[in-house]
């Protein structure tokens, strides 16, 4: 699994703004959905809502990968955001988050899911990656300096 083969440049955002986790769920469910129709942003809304109520998947360092399944998806959706003011998501440390990689996957996609997980927490966990991210001037850069990881 690459970031390319599951990002693009119209669901990657520089300079987001959102003032809570639960806009922020909202916006992540309208910019998925804007770019792939076969989502409904209601639906998609409540299932990543359904999600974090388990759990903040605020992994700490500045960073959200707010994560479900949902049974519209076809192929694993990333959406990443660079928020223009951080926001508290209830992170394992406390810290406020500002980068947020939103991933959506098929609903029988149980081994596929925890394996993109396991490597957006790896990449996250990289001071150099966020460093690089956090440094982008615009969208373009961005998504340009995600997929490079």
């Amino acid at each position: 699994m690459t970031l390319e083969s599951i990002l693009t440049t119209g669901r990657t955002e520089y300079s987001a703004s959102v003032t809570s986790k639960k806009r922020l769920l909202e916006y992540i469910a309208a910019g998925i959905t804007a770019d792939n129709p076969e989502f409904n942003a209601d639906e998609l809304f409540n299932e990543l809502l359904a999600r974090e109520r388990l759990g903040s998947t605020g992994i700490g360092h500045g960073v959200a990968i707010p994560h479900c399944r949902s049974s519209r998806c076809t192929s694993i959706t990333g959406m990443l955001l660079k928020l223009e003011q951080p926001i508290d998501f209830e992170a394992v440390d406390d810290a406020p988050v500002d980068l947020i990689f939103a991933l959506i996957v098929p609903a029988e996609a149980h081994d596929e899911h925890l394996k993109v997980l396991g490597a957006l927490a790896t990449a996250f966990n990289d001071p150099d990656f966020r460093n690089s991210l956090r440094s982008a001037e615009d969208s373009d850069t961005l998504f340009k300096r995600a997929i490079a990881s």
